[in-house]
């Protein structure tokens, strides 16, 4: 509830509207059951399993076009892990995950996949492709280095297997009720909680 989601500014430009629930920061994927040590084609094979969960662990109007989704680039093939379209925002959104830590030449493969959708896949009456790349474990600050001169319309979001720890929920909630988000929503309910 804290974190908003690290997007690039071209994502932001496109879709001014874009609200905390279209996209998270963090993604809680505990009704995979993987173990903690899994591979990219465990989870990948895991998230296809459970496709309704994970929808709607995404939120609303995603609609799952399929895996390992197949670009044709010269004479070359290339696959997106997974590929969604989003009704609201009438645009692709390729999701590629990665098991380890966020490094940011993820991002290098991450737009050539955006740029072969918006060539060769998207319709005319389409925004262009929005990227997420999905990983176990990313730094904030190396995150907004990398999407600060990024000109595609991408976003890095983490992935967890279990609920955070209580405590860190307590002090996040705590957190939350410090910072005056609370308070707001007190005084909308006449003060009674």
């Amino acid at each position: 509830m804290l974190d908003k989601p690290k997007v690039s500014a071209v994502l932001r430009e496109l879709h001014p509207s874009l609200g905390g629930n279209t996209f998270k920061d963090s993604y809680v994927l505990e009704f995979l059951g993987l173990p903690p040590e899994h591979s990219e084609s465990h989870l990948q094979k895991a998230l296809v399993q459970h496709m309704k969960t994970f929808i709607l662990e995404l939120g609303g109007d995603f609609i799952f076009m399929g895996e390992n989704f197949r670009l044709q680039v010269g004479s070359q093939d290339f696959f997106i892990d997974l590929l969604f379209y989003h009704r609201d925002l009438c645009a692709l959104v390729a999701f590629e995950l990665k098991i380890g830590k966020f490094t940011p030449e993820h991002l290098g493969q991450l737009n050539f996949y955006l740029e072969a959708l918006d060539r060769d896949v998207k319709k005319p009456h389409e925004n262009p492709s929005i990227g997420v790349l999905l990983c176990r474990d990313k730094d904030d600050e190396v995150v907004e280095y990398a999407l600060s001169r990024n000109l595609s319309p991408t976003l890095i979001a983490q992935y967890e297997l279990q609920l955070p720890d209580k405590k860190l929920l307590q002090a996040k909630l705590h957190e939350l009720f410090n910072d005056g988000v609370m308070v707001d929503w007190e005084s909308q309910q006449g003060g009674e909680v």
